[in-house]
């Protein structure tokens, strides 16, 4: 189904190279891996617009504070891992807390970081930053998307959390940002249904979409219609679109690379146990540390796979009465 795969570290990267073309009042900040992140692309053009802060995470995200305090648009970039555990409390006190103009942009999320080790797996930072008062939080759900979700950010004021992928990952979206055909506006605080169906709806975020509509390919040969969504979105979230998805298909999964505490499986519940309670499904890591290995042999172990999403549909149904 998917035959080109595109890094969206990549389109990151060039797409900050683009808009600090446009933009002077954008600065880029680093923590000794910018080759990795790509900022290394925006540091080669515009060198006097960015800064190297070694390792040193918290420093990152101070002087991106002051840097936005000062009127700059200041995007942060590291590791998933590092990005959230190592400057939390700088991010919550210098830049939730005063509402700053900061985008902490992360790379490496997740467990399809893969062969870097899990010591570099990040499966706790959709909970951690939606859990932050004033926080946007957007996961990308490919190359495309990510360089209209780049532009998105750098345009919305106040602090946004955006997790990338390390591996290049299958491309959803035609170049422009076009699904078979229609040309896509990207909306902060929306999701985009890829697929209709009036059985179950699959609720799907990032790398996972893909393996969303995979799943649902599959549960088309079986006598199953599956909707699928991309919430690229986790915050603000589109309730809109999970109580109209409750309402037509009334079963509910959800499809993340994170845990299944807290994340959008947990954002998508707390919206149906309060407003319209239907069955629902997790696909996730179910709470657990994950081993090192290539990231699909890891998406197998670990329940992230089309066929796990598949499982998890027939047995939403199931509940359902279907």
């Amino acid at each position: 189904m998917f035959e080109k795969l595109a890094g969206t570290r990549d389109a990151y990267g060039e797409t900050l190279v683009e808009l600090g073309r446009v933009n002077k009042n954008i600065v880029v900040l680093d923590a000794d891996l910018s080759p990795s992140t790509r900022t290394i692309l925006f540091a080669q053009e515009f060198p006097e617009r960015f800064f190297d802060v070694g390792v040193a995470e918290a420093n990152l995200i101070s002087m991106a504070a002051g840097l936005a305090s000062a009127g700059k648009i200041a995007f942060a970039s590291t590791f998933s891992v590092f990005g959230v555990e190592k400057g939390l409390n700088q991010f919550k006190q210098s830049v939730a807390y005063p509402n700053l103009n900061v985008k902490l942009v992360t790379t490496h999320g997740g467990i399809s970081v893969g062969e870097d080790g899990s010591s570099h797996f990040c499966i706790e930072d959709i909970a951690v930053m939606r859990a932050l008062p004033n926080v946007t939080v957007i996961i990308p759900a490919d190359a495309a998307e990510t360089r209209a979700a780049t532009r998105a950010i750098a345009e919305k004021f106040g602090p946004v959390y955006m997790r990338l992928s390390r591996p290049k990952t299958p491309l959803i979206y035609a170049e422009g940002y076009r699904f078979q055909g229609e040309e896509l506006k990207f909306e902060i605080g929306k999701s985009i249904t890829l697929r209709e169906g009036k059985d179950v709806t699959i609720i799907a975020t990032g790398v996972m979409v893909a393996e969303s509509l995979l799943a649902a390919q599959e549960l088309a040969k079986r006598g199953i219609q599956a909707e699928v969504i991309n919430f690229h979105t986790i915050k603000p979230l589109d309730k809109e679109a999970i109580l109209r998805a409750a309402s037509s298909t009334a079963a509910i999964v959800t499809a993340e690379e994170h845990n299944v505490l807290g994340g959008l499986g947990g954002a998508v519940a707390e919206v149906l146990v309060e407003e319209k309670s239907v069955p629902m499904v997790r696909v996730g890591i179910n709470d657990t540390y994950a081993e090192s290995g290539s990231w699909r042999e890891l998406f197998a172990k670990y329940g992230l796979t089309s066929s796990d999403i598949v499982k998890a549909a027939e047995k939403v149904l199931e509940r359902k009465g279907r």
